[in-house]
């Protein structure tokens, strides 16, 4: 049996039907239990707090390449969710630029730091780089990246796998 699943209409049905008591208790309750809705919430009501917000899913990042103890697992699920999730809450593409670009310089560090990783690797970081460096050139923000970007290019011309090669025609494209 399949499962029906909820859309748009029907969970605005659903809503219109609550009081504002009922609807004040299962927002608090989502926010309770989803640590991206309390996210939400903390932007919305504290904008001047993004900046925090974006610190913490950079952190999620640079834990999986550099964590406090140990050796980096560089899990890259883990890192592009917390893209992923930052993405849904951020208000503007400056703020999805800023985080795109640390994941691939994380990644970079990585490489510098333990040796050549798998071909995976690689692939991944370069689709982030291309999906980014797209993203500047669409939202006209080349003046504030473009070095950032080159940077990264340059950081990469000792590592194998075509990353370098790869990564500098992205830039060459984009820029």
């Amino acid at each position: 049996m399949t499962q029906q699943k909820i859309n748009v209409t029907e969970l605005k049905q659903y809503l219109n039907n609550r009081s504002q008591e009922e609807l004040i208790s299962e927002i608090s309750e989502l926010f309770k239990i989803f640590p991206s809705v309390k996210d939400y919430y903390q932007i919305k009501l504290y904008p001047q707090e993004s900046k925090e917000i974006a610190a913490r899913y950079k952190k999620i990042i640079e834990e999986e390449f550099f964590p406090s103890r140990g050796l980096g697992k560089a899990r890259l699920s883990v890192a592009k969710k917390a893209i992923s999730d930052y993405k849904k809450l951020c208000r503007t593409e400056v703020e999805l630029i800023d985080i795109m670009l640390f994941f691939v310089e994380q990644g970079v560090k990585f490489t510098d730091a333990y040796g050549d990783i798998d071909e995976r690797f690689y692939l991944s970081m370069e689709g982030i780089y291309e999906q980014v460096v797209v993203l500047i050139a669409k939202s006209k923000l080349s003046a504030e990246f473009q070095q950032r970007c080159q940077k990264i290019v340059e950081n990469t011309s000792e590592i194998g796998w075509g990353f370098h090669d790869t990564l500098s025609e992205i830039y060459e494209e984009a820029f």
